[in-house]
């Protein structure tokens, strides 16, 4: 209660500053705004403090008051506040087992993040959540537990952004009523969302931050266009974008499934804190293209291909196989406009002692890619996650997840060595890439993976990011020598090496 009657105090002093007229216009702003809120009263005064501080924000940089009420438009919050919570949804098949783990204390969890030209304004970040998140519904739930299945149910609330004061990818505690399943994170000049990918995926997720992120600049004063993936938050959120296009998918018998051999796993130590470190080797993304297409492969291979020669180099063992997963987006083969989950994955597999230079790797992984994330092989991946969740269907979810792990396997860690999830080259408006010095994407760690990889591109500046559960640097740092070894040069950054 303290932070509240201290910035009820500075909104006082704030208004006991202006003229008449202006309070009484700011007055007549608030009673308007109160009459949209159909909030409990705590969310309801949150909500009204976070306009407070906007229209504060914006006189200590002279901004009038008729400039900031024409910037933050009481018809961008539309009936979202003033309107119960009523739907809720189903899982989609592939998502129906990310919450089966969360009682062992992992979270598939995943963070992306935009870095703007100048520090964030916490209060304008705020505002800009507050009128985004009526655009994503779907966003705006909660995951609830059923008898069968968990499921999503939708929420209304005042979602926070908070500074950025703990681990990435840290769990979420979605067993509290109402907690909501993504958050908002700010840090100097960083902006970031993190999703349980019970949610969304990747470029759902991308959809959603490219949306908060223009209407943050919006609010700043910028003309942002929609346009290039930024939605229009006054738009009508179409059906298409939350629906569970996993069914209606499904096509034929053949189905993959998801039991397989134990992979080679890292040999550093397990660090008690997960993650340990965060790595970022931002790079020359035209370079990287252009040493691909010398070897007549894709980014992705080719970096699936030093991981590689990165894993052996950071493996005490002689023999075994090494797996890398690789997500895929189905929207690629689908004519889908889902922003929930729509991936599934491959695993790209050689032998260890088959593993020497990137000559002799590079074509047997371009080969499995091709073969692997072929539309067949994707229906067949399809097909088994339909398979593992009809025949799920009716058994209590108090015992799904015994089951899931003994008979299918599907959330062992251990068929996996580590993970490329690569979102490839995000556009953004013309008129917004000014204000964007670059993009990150880190995944979660999982519970044996010493490593995981992620990977984003905005125009010249390809970040390929590393997540850590060990604190044993040699994968680091046999990928950086490849890189530089094959005229690559990179600016590393991230977190400190921490819980070693």
């Amino acid at each position: 209660m303290s932070r509240k009657r201290k910035a009820s105090k500075k909104y006082t002093d704030y208004l006991s500053q202006l003229s008449q007229e202006d309070r009484d216009t700011l007055s007549s702003w608030f009673h308007k705004l109160n009459q949209r809120l159909a909030l409990p009263s705590e969310w309801r005064q949150d909500l009204i403090h976070d306009f407070e501080n906007a229209f504060m924000f914006y006189s200590r940089h002279g901004v009038s008051i008729g400039r900031a009420i024409e910037l933050m438009p009481l018809s961008s919050l539309g009936g979202f506040y003033s309107r119960p919570a009523t739907t809720w949804y189903p899982l989609d098949n592939a998502a129906k087992v990310y919450p089966l783990s969360m009682s062992h204390r992992q979270m598939s969890v995943f963070r992306l993040s935009v870095y703007m030209d100048s520090d964030v304004v916490p209060e304008i970040l705020q505002v800009a959540l507050d009128f985004t998140i009526k655009r994503f519904p779907f966003f705006a739930t909660t995951i609830k537990r059923g008898f069968f299945w968990h499921y999503i149910d939708s929420t209304k609330a005042r979602f926070t952004v908070e500074p950025e004061t703990y681990l990435p990818c840290a769990p979420m505690n979605v067993s509290l009523t109402g907690s909501q399943s993504f958050r908002v994170l700010y840090y100097k000049n960083r902006i970031s969302a993190e999703f349980f990918h019970i949610l969304t995926d990747g470029t759902g997720g991308m959809v959603f931050l490219k949306t908060l992120a223009a209407e943050y600049l919006r609010l700043m004063g910028k003309n942002i266009p929609c346009s290039d993936g930024v939605l229009d938050i006054d738009a009508t959120p179409d059906a298409s974008e939350s629906a569970d296009d996993f069914p209606g998918s499904v096509s034929g018998k053949r189905h993959s499934g998801f039991v397989d051999k134990p992979a080679m796993q890292l040999s550093g130590p397990l660090s008690r804190v997960s993650p340990c470190q965060v790595i970022h080797f931002d790079m020359s993304s035209s370079k990287l293209h252009a040493l691909a297409r010398s070897h007549g492969a894709s980014v992705t291979a080719l970096m699936v291909s030093m991981m590689f020669i990165a894993c052996k180099a950071a493996c005490d063992e002689h023999h075994g196989i090494i797996n890398i997963q690789v997500p895929v987006n189905m929207r690629g083969y689908f004519d889908s406009k889902t922003l929930r989950n729509f991936s599934l994955y491959c695993g790209i597999k050689l032998p260890l002692d088959e593993i020497h230079d990137i000559g002799s790797v590079l074509p047997r992984v371009v080969e499995q890619l091709r073969e692997n994330i072929s539309r067949r092989s994707m229906q067949e991946m399809m097909n088994g996650a339909v398979k593992l969740v009809r025949s799920l269907r009716f058994i209590p979810l108090f015992i799904k997840a015994p089951v899931a792990k003994i008979v299918y396997g599907f959330l062992g860690d251990r068929v996996f060595t580590t993970t490329l999830s690569n979102l490839g080259v995000i556009r953004l408006p013309e008129e917004m890439e000014p204000y964007v010095e670059k993009m990150d994407f880190v995944l979660g760690t999982v519970a044996i993976n010493r490593v995981a990889c992620s990977m984003v591109t905005v125009g010249d500046t390809a970040t390929f990011s590393i997540t850590k559960l060990t604190a044993d640097p040699s994968f680091e740092e046999r990928m950086r020598a490849l890189l530089t070894e094959n005229g690559i040069s990179m600016r590393i950054t991230g977190s400190e090496l921490y819980g070693s």
